[in-house]
């Protein structure tokens, strides 16, 4: 296990080396619960994405080729490294984004990707055909070559693992470039990716901002593959970089502004438990959140109150403390972006709790649970995506009135439907414009073998155990024309 106390020193993994920026550039990573400088990172220039992509494409052909057992023995290595180093990975996403370490499952969870990918190559499979006279015909599943993964800052180590233990199974090579505002757990994977045993340039770890590496990942005409997690506004400029340049597939899973639903006739007390972890954990800062909840009239005033309750409640600290379960914004940038949409929720909805940036008091960038009510639709904070712990509680009569104010968004990742009715729950299970819809649970629970992505403005394509395997391998129609007996 790594000693937690050692300076960090972060490095990109190029070629089955670690290195510095070849520029010797830096940018800083600060601790967003004491704004201190936490680390300098290397800021991958030009030199160094071209420098990590051409190392990756040089060792396709080799890694491609071998027999899947052996590209799942350094996998099997990595994730028995994150086992072992869950509580460093912890600390070191509490101190660069503010994740807190109390109940941090993302070492052992990170490393069931990778233990099940290595079992699963056997799933790499065509068809074939023979109904055709004097031909058989067959596909083959092959990989693409060298795929771009860009990752979000909430959740690094997860997506990390998630992203790219499909595209190396399959036979292609990597080249990873971390978040800007989350760069330290994935900087100390790199150090794993060798420790595990991976060829030189088969995995591939770059640092920095958009500009200039995440843009010429998006253009670069040797990446065939872009996956990437994060942003509406970031998913669309990497999808017109790679529509510009060699057409490269991408795919995306963006924001959202989910909807939770809760009907008369609901487990009220559950449905308070979950909704309110939902938008709480990570201090807001999760894609499917459940920002906007829509309670049934007769039952609202109870389920606010009980809401409230229970979101007032949490432990705001340092995130490295055990006992904090509510931990800071990410950064400044963060931080000021939700207090303005706070600023502007106090001016179309009624503030019921919260709304209290903690920076002057706490110095660190905290912000109060914050729940408004009776906000109009049409207003900002309804209609955009927050990224923080705040949440808008409305009410509703009926069916058709509930799945019109749900549905009345260009974003479509989740939606969580609370009630005992069966054949109701089916209706908006139907319904609802959504990638996922959970009913008498919500967000952040997923099904293991299911596909997650979102409709609409929330992104395209899917992932998943039994789907992510699908957008790193190519299909290649084969037609034998046989001879006449």
């Amino acid at each position: 296990m790594a000693d937690l106390t050692v300076p960090i020193r972060p490095r990109m993994l190029i070629n089955g080396e670690l290195v510095g920026a070849s520029d010797e550039k830096t940018f800083e990573v600060y601790n967003p619960a004491t704004r201190e400088v936490s680390a300098h990172v290397p800021e991958a220039s030009e030199a160094d994405t071209n420098a990590a992509v051409a190392a990756a494409k040089a060792a396709f052909p080799s890694w491609s080729a071998l027999d899947p057992t052996q590209r799942a023995a350094p996998m099997k290595k990595l994730a028995a490294l994150l086992r072992q180093n869950n509580a460093k990975l912890a600390h070191l996403e509490a101190i660069s984004m503010g994740h807190p370490v109390a109940k941090y499952p993302y070492g052992f969870t990170g490393a069931s990707f990778f233990e099940t990918y290595a079992e699963s190559w056997h799933r790499i499979q065509g068809q074939s055909s023979v109904t055709t006279p004097n031909q058989v015909h067959m596909t083959l599943r092959q990989p693409y070559g060298v795929v771009a993964v860009i990752l979000p800052w909430n959740n690094p180590v997860h997506f990390f693992c998630s992203k790219s233990a499909p595209a190396l199974i399959s036979g292609n090579t990597v080249v990873l470039k971390s978040s800007e505002k989350g760069p330290l757990a994935v900087a100390f994977l790199a150090k794993l990716v060798i420790e595990a045993g991976f060829p030189p340039g088969v995995f591939n770890i770059i640092s920095g901002h958009g500009l200039p590496s995440g843009k010429i990942l998006s253009r670069h005409m040797d990446i065939r593959v872009l996956t990437f997690t994060g942003s509406s506004r970031t998913g669309k400029l990497i999808q017109e970089e790679a529509a510009r340049t060699n057409l490269k597939k991408v795919i995306l899973e963006l924001g959202g502004k989910s909807p939770a639903i809760i009907f008369n006739d609901a487990n009220l007390d559950k449905a308070v438990d979950q909704t309110q972890h939902s938008i709480q954990a990570n201090s807001g800062q999760i894609c499917m959140a459940n920002s906007r909840i829509y309670v049934q009239r007769d039952i609202a005033p109870q389920f606010i109150a009980k809401f409230k309750e229970k979101f007032a409640n949490v432990k705001i600290g340092n995130p490295t403390a055990k006992e904090t379960d509510h931990g800071p914004q990410a950064d400044e940038i963060q931080y000021r972006t939700i207090m303005s949409f706070i600023e502007e929720g106090k001016k179309s909805g009624k503030l019921e709790l919260g709304g209290v940036g903690k920076l002057d008091d706490l110095g660190g960038y905290f912000i109060e649970p914050t729940v408004f009510t009776e906000t109009p639709e049409d207003a900002k904070i309804m209609k955009e995506e927050v990224f923080g712990p705040v949440v808008n509680i409305n009410v509703f009569d009926t069916e058709a009135e509930v799945i019109k104010k749900a549905n009345d968004s260009e974003y479509g990742l989740y939606a969580a439907v609370y009630t005992r009715d069966i054949s109701r729950a089916m209706r908006m299970v139907k319904a609802l414009e959504s990638g996922y819809v959970a009913i008498n649970c919500t967000s952040p629970l997923t099904g293991r073998d299911l596909p997650f992505g979102g409709w609409k403005g929330s992104g395209q394509g899917r992932e998943g155990i039994l789907y992510s395997m699908e957008n790193f391998l190519e299909v290649k129609s084969v037609l034998i024309q046989l001879e006449d007996s």
